[in-house]
């Protein structure tokens, strides 16, 4: 069939810019899914979306004008439901032919037309026809329509629209932003589609103070990007826009020279891309005595505030030169460059203004002010959590250190909070911690206590640095597992889509910290120990949480590239010091590849099976109980080699444990064909079950092994 590449853009008033490029890919994907199933693209058919702050587009190749024609068969009913005894069409058949379009002038030659075929046990009526396939103009109509009504719009707006009719009026119109013009055209030609009360034609509008023409014409499909951007001073495309704006950046950088680099952040750089149409990069400075200022304050305002990109010189220290982008491209610069100086001015004299103040008062001035802010209304304030923190962390580096750790610790764990009472972090909750940090050190307290407090907040999300010293760890752990079991003692836990107190992110962080840091806790001592810290504020929700922490614990292996089998025979044994789980799943796996494993594996099964059933078993073994050879040649076997096993497994050498114990197979097998367990003799049975609940305990020590049974 012959076809011509389509392009389809919506012109509308500025788009939210950080739903941006969601809503452009939505836009252009739906599209282009909608003309597929209805049969008007090909299998080359390539999708391109654009999107700009006043645009949505999208440009489908090989898109025909007429889908092809499609015969299809339809089941009708059963033979014995649509014809009688003498093979004549019963009057449902002939209502369901009726209501297909089927020609009924002449009955018997439709009913002898139909296709009969078997449909299970039955025989069943088939009607074979051609259905006609859909036109451009239809199709496309549908699918824009599909396309606007799917766009992941959070909330809408309701507007005005005058009706374009013969009696003048007003309609009410629901979209993200005001509408203003649709560009639909195949090849060269208008498709006339209709939506968000306009019709499509073939021009649009470039940018408000730089394109060359108003209207912008688009003669081809094909030529929409070229044209909007020579004529319209426009980049449709977001990712060209994207890596123009990343260009631009790095230009102007060098041109301020001393290994100056604009900051790394992604989500600025979309987000300014969201912004403008046509990016101009412009370098513009501040006066260097706001440097005094700690450069995260700085960063931050010149980010949040302004959407700039802040300069660091070679050694990632800020300097006092930063980056606008621009969407006028104007001869004199220097208005734009002076304006946003002017703006960041302020911004950065209140920062400094903060910092000056804050510095005024002591970190432990402030602990007293803690108690004036509510933490949550079932578990108290701010200055009552502290005290929390102080007496969970107090019992982690008891375990964990000397005196001095201790006494770290606990100052660490009481100051942590109080930046959260101070000026600049009212003003900027983010750098909640790192000034922290800065007022510390301004008090004198020392980089131990000073980075403990930074890092308690860590790791903040997925991939982030872990604290510095074991100070930090500490007041981190009793930080989130503070969090963790008084939320879960209050019964607030997280549901599927909502997660307001990140206990999942606490819960993940405290998984890394004990695995990293390889730290020797036990996580239900760690659970249980933090309970008696709240009073009568909770109930002891520690199984409950235990299971969260586990089920995280799982979800983070399988995405490290362990099977969900070997992870659950792992985590079935509920280990206490996840530190050791990585290595219980290397011997796992090691374990997994031998030629004996699918046997033991099988046999751990089995013989787990009949140690439920038996209930209390006692491991206990009498020799002289050991009639047949099969079970004396394997209590020989577990003589010999468990003790070897367990003190391999003691050192630390988990692989090894459970290779040891793969010399069993051989025996295990011969006593399960040779030997019946549940003997009608009491004291034969019982030494048999004590004798397979030797075996159990010494197999399973790194691994539930019979859940590696197929």
């Amino acid at each position: 069939m012959t076809t011509q590449n389509l392009l389809v853009e919506l012109f509308v008033e500025e788009l939210p810019p950080k739903a941006l490029q969601k809503l452009g890919d939505a836009f252009a994907t739906v599209l282009a899914d909608q003309l597929r199933a209805q049969g008007l693209t090909s299998a080359d058919t390539a999708v391109t979306a654009y999107a700009s702050p006043r645009r949505l587009a999208a440009h489908v190749s090989h898109v025909a004008l007429k889908a092809e024609d499609k015969a299809v068969q339809q089941k009708l009913m059963p033979v014995s439901v649509g014809l009688n005894a003498e093979g004549q069409a019963t009057p449902a058949l002939l209502k369901k032919l009726q209501a297909l379009g089927a020609d009924l002038s002449d009955p018997v030659a439709a009913v002898a037309a139909l296709q009969r075929a078997p449909d299970g046990k039955a025989e069943a009526l088939f009607y074979d026809s051609l259905v006609t396939g859909a036109t451009l103009d239809t199709g496309l109509q549908k699918a824009l329509d599909e396309a606007i009504a799917k766009l992941p719009i959070p909330k809408v707006m309701s507007y005005q629209l005058e009706t374009d009719c013969e009696l003048p009026g007003w309609s009410s119109v629901h979209f993200v932003r005001p509408a203003h013009g649709l560009v639909a055209l195949h090849g060269t030609t208008v498709v006339p589609v209709k939506a968000l009360g306009l019709s499509a034609g073939c021009t649009t509008q470039g940018h408000r103070f730089e394109a060359l023409v108003s209207p912008v014409v688009v003669p081809h499909a094909d030529q929409y990007a070229e044209v909007l951007q020579s004529d319209g001073a426009v980049i449709a495309s977001f990712a060209a826009r994207r890596a123009e704006i990343a260009r631009q950046l790095a230009a102007a950088a060098a041109k301020v020279g001393n290994g100056a680099r604009p900051i790394d952040d992604d989500a600025l750089l979309d987000e300014v891309t969201a912004l403008v149409e046509r990016p101009n990069v412009l370098i513009c400075e501040f006066e260097s005595q706001f440097l005094d200022v700690p450069q995260e304050c700085l960063i931050l305002t010149m980010k949040a505030n302004q959407k700039y990109f802040p300069l660091l010189d070679a050694a990632g220290k800020l300097t006092n030169k930063f980056l606008v982008v621009s969407n006028i491209s104007p001869e004199d610069t220097s208005f734009v460059t002076g304006g946003n100086e002017r703006v960041v001015r302020p911004r950065l004299a209140d920062a400094k203004f903060f910092f000056d103040q804050d510095r005024k008062k002591t970190l432990a001035s402030r602990v007293e002010g803690l108690s004036k802010v509510v933490y949550h209304n079932k578990l108290g304030t701010q200055g009552e959590r502290v005290e929390r923190v102080r007496a969970i962390a107090k019992a982690i580096a008891t375990q964990l250190g000397d005196a001095a750790l201790v006494a770290d610790a606990d100052q660490a764990a009481l100051l942590a909070k109080t930046d959260l009472v101070t000026d600049m972090v009212g003003e900027f909750p983010e750098l909640q911690g790192t000034m922290g940090r800065y007022y510390a050190l301004n008090d004198g307290l020392g980089e131990v206590i000073a980075d403990a407090i930074e890092d308690h907040y860590k790791p903040r999300f997925a991939g982030d640095t872990l604290p510095r010293n074991t100070a930090g760890v500490v007041v981190a752990l009793a930080d989130k597992l503070e969090t963790l079991v008084g939320m879960f003692g209050i019964g607030n836990l997280p549901t599927g889509d909502r997660d307001p107190f990140a206990l999942r992110r606490h819960a993940l962080g405290v998984i890394r910290m004990l695995v990293e840091k390889d730290l020797p806790l036990d996580l239900h001592a760690l659970l249980t120990g933090a309970v008696p810290a709240f009073g009568d504020k909770i109930t002891d929700a520690s199984a409950a949480l235990a299971d969260f922490i586990y089920d995280r614990l799982a979800g983070g292996l399988r995405e490290q590239g362990y099977s969900a089998q070997e992870v659950d025979a792992v985590l079935a044994l509920r280990p206490q010091r996840l530190a050791q789980v990585p290595q219980f799943l290397a011997a796992v796996r090691a374990f997994a590849a031998l030629p004996e494993s699918a046997a033991l594996a099988a046999a751990n099964k089995r013989v787990s099976n009949i140690l439920k059933k038996a209930g209390e078993v006692d491991a206990h073994v009498n020799p002289n109980l050991l009639p047949e050879q099969a079970e004396q040649d394997l209590y020989a076997a577990l003589q010999r080699f468990v003790p070897e096993a367990n003190a391999q497994f003691d050192a630390g050498d988990y692989t090894a444990s459970l290779q040891t114990l793969a010399v069993l197979r051989a025996p295990v097998d011969a006593f399960f064909d040779d030997v019946m367990v549940n003997a009608e003799q009491l004291d034969l049975r019982l030494n048999r079950q004590g004798l397979l609940k030797s075996l159990h305990d010494a197999m399973n020590r790194v691994a539930d092994l019979s859940r590696l049974a197929a």
